[in-house]
């Protein structure tokens, strides 16, 4: 009953603020809880190739001052993407969630992706869980890492490191599998 009473107590707490037309409420001391540390381990499984691509072209630039026709996503291309997480490198195995969001490709002389994604868990402990990825992804590089910069559910106020490995990737159409070892810290 305490926590329901609080709950109650809270919300007619902001009803009163908003109605005296404040925009804030009251500034009181913060005790953060013990901060986390999880590390994950997991393979990212990105299809721009039919019959079932998981990243999509949305947008693509049409004066980038070269012809990069040949390269599956051209500087200045935008994909929305929807990425299977795998628990292996084989797209067979079990799955563990999505990677969604977006990416650009924002390297006018080395391929780079800046990526906007959220890494959602669909199944285990994590279940409901996501941290987000908001980094330059420079992906010739076999091993590179991008930043972790916010998370919800059991990763609330995450933040850490993503190290990539490049399992696999094809050239010519861009379909890649990744290999992820991310350290989050949260609350």
């Amino acid at each position: 009953m305490g926590k329901r009473t609080g709950i109650v107590g809270f919300s007619l707490y902001l009803c009163i603020t908003f109605a005296l037309g404040e925009y804030y409420s009251k500034t009181r001391p913060f005790t953060p809880k013990q901060e986390v540390v999880t590390n994950l381990h997991f393979f990212f499984h990105d299809t721009l190739t039919a019959p079932n691509p998981s990243a999509v072209l949305i947008a693509k630039a049409t004066l980038t001052g070269r012809d990069n026709s040949s390269s599956p996503s051209p500087f200045g291309s935008l994909f929305a993407v929807d990425d299977p997480l795998t628990v292996g490198p084989d797209p067979k195995s079990k799955k563990i969630g999505n990677a969604r969001g977006m990416y650009v490709s924002s390297g006018k002389d080395v391929p780079t992706l800046t990526m906007y994604v959220d890494f959602g868990f669909t199944s285990g402990k994590f279940n409901g869980s996501s941290f987000a990825v908001f980094s330059r992804n420079t992906i010739m590089e076999k091993e590179r890492e991008v930043a972790v910069v916010g998370g919800r559910g059991r990763f609330r106020m995450a933040r850490g490191v993503a190290l990539l490995n490049t399992y696999s990737v094809n050239l010519t159409n861009g379909d890649a599998i990744v290999e992820y070892h991310v350290t989050l810290y949260h609350y």
